[in-house]
């Protein structure tokens, strides 16, 4: 498994801005309550945020990507329409209240 880079600059630097910020609150708020697990795992979260825009690679991203690519395609299909089971729906009379119905 090749790690490559896969968000952008700005992306990155905005995630160290708001990983670096959510640290800085997480920390000074684990120092008034040290009891509180929730200010440890924010840290953690922004931790996490600061390293991904380091590296700029994001994991989540990563997963996205394969599940796209993973899923099949529609192109085979462009030139019908979407609405293959509305047959009945795109001819109403407009005095008409209920869709043909052939069967």
């Amino acid at each position: 498994m090749t790690i490559k880079p896969n968000i952008g600059l700005l992306n990155a630097l905005i995630r160290i801005t708001f990983g670096l910020t959510i640290l800085a609150w997480s920390t000074s708020k684990l120092v008034k309550h040290p009891w509180r697990d929730s200010y440890l795992i924010a840290a953690l979260c922004g931790a996490m945020k600061v390293a991904e825009g380091i590296v700029r690679y994001c994991p989540v991203t990563a997963l996205y990507d394969k599940c796209q690519e993973m899923m099949p395609e529609n192109s085979a299909d462009s030139d019908s329409d979407s609405m293959d089971g509305m047959e009945g729906l795109t001819n109403l009379n407009e005095d008409s209240s209920v869709p043909y119905n052939p069967s």
